[in-house]
């Protein structure tokens, strides 16, 4: 059977601050993200199961991406753990902020990076994540390529 790629797209708010970053990004600023996750596998043919016809449901991707990405981002503050950002971050977590701390530059490169390891961990071993696109703003965008990786 032939292989098919399904894409969802999903949205979130999120600040962060690029730590030593020479320019205005060096300030907590936000964005309204959007990410497509494309995966890619064969329609299930048994016509017995509920979702014959799929590839994966919509809405059993939908749950995976909430879970491991859109649930934790959203109205978050991602910052690195690993600059001063931490007192801000300490600051910021005790006055009742949601703040994530990740052990990378929060740029948008590696935001994708981490969403796809999270996102293929969780994937059945009958789907293999293809792709994801994390636009920043409408003109600007990070992809990443399975087949690159």
């Amino acid at each position: 059977m032939a292989k098919i790629r399904i894409t969802k797209q999903f949205t979130f708010e999120t600040a962060h601050a690029l730590y030593g970053y020479d320019g205005k990004c060096k300030n907590i600023h936000g964005h309204s993200y959007k990410l497509d996750v494309t995966v890619i596998g064969e329609p299930i043919s048994d016509l017995q199961n509920a979702k014959c016809g799929m590839v994966i449901d919509f809405g059993d991707l939908k749950k995976i991406v909430k879970t491991e990405v859109v649930d934790k981002m959203d109205h978050a503050i991602i910052l690195n753990k690993d600059t001063p950002h931490i007192e801000l971050a300490e600051t910021l977590k005790a006055s009742g902020h949601n703040v994530v701390l990740v052990n990378y530059q929060p740029t948008s490169e590696n935001m994708v990076i981490d969403f796809a390891d999270k996102i293929q961990n969780k994937l059945s071993k009958d789907l293999k994540l293809h792709s994801l696109k994390l636009r920043e703003t409408e003109t600007a965008f990070a992809e990443w390529f399975a087949s690159d990786n």
